[in-house]
């Protein structure tokens, strides 16, 4: 279960997100459905979720050196939990 969630996401719109609309982000395997995300936040931070939606977002192209590399793609988790449950890993962002 923890191999499906890789890091959470702490940008200012995501952080809108979680004061408003308890909805935080998560960065997830690219193989997750929306179901095995839900299970893995239930489980490893102990809330229950409402809704689940994921987005393939693209990366940027790197330059090293006199050389270009490819994007690098990765899955976005927007996950809601009902009300008054929070993630604390979130709260000191």
């Amino acid at each position: 279960m923890y191999e499906i969630i890789k890091r959470p996401i702490i940008t200012e719109k995501s952080a809108i997100l979680s004061e408003d609309h308890k909805t935080y982000v998560f960065e997830v395997d690219r193989k997750a459905t929306k179901d095995q995300v839900k299970q893995a936040v239930e489980k490893a931070f102990d809330v229950k979720v409402l809704s689940v939606k994921t987005m393939v977002s693209r990366g940027r192209w790197l330059k090293k050196y006199a050389k270009f590399g490819p994007p690098k793609y990765y899955k976005k988790a927007m996950v809601r939990l009902k009300d008054g449950q929070t993630i604390s890993i979130f709260e000191g962002a």
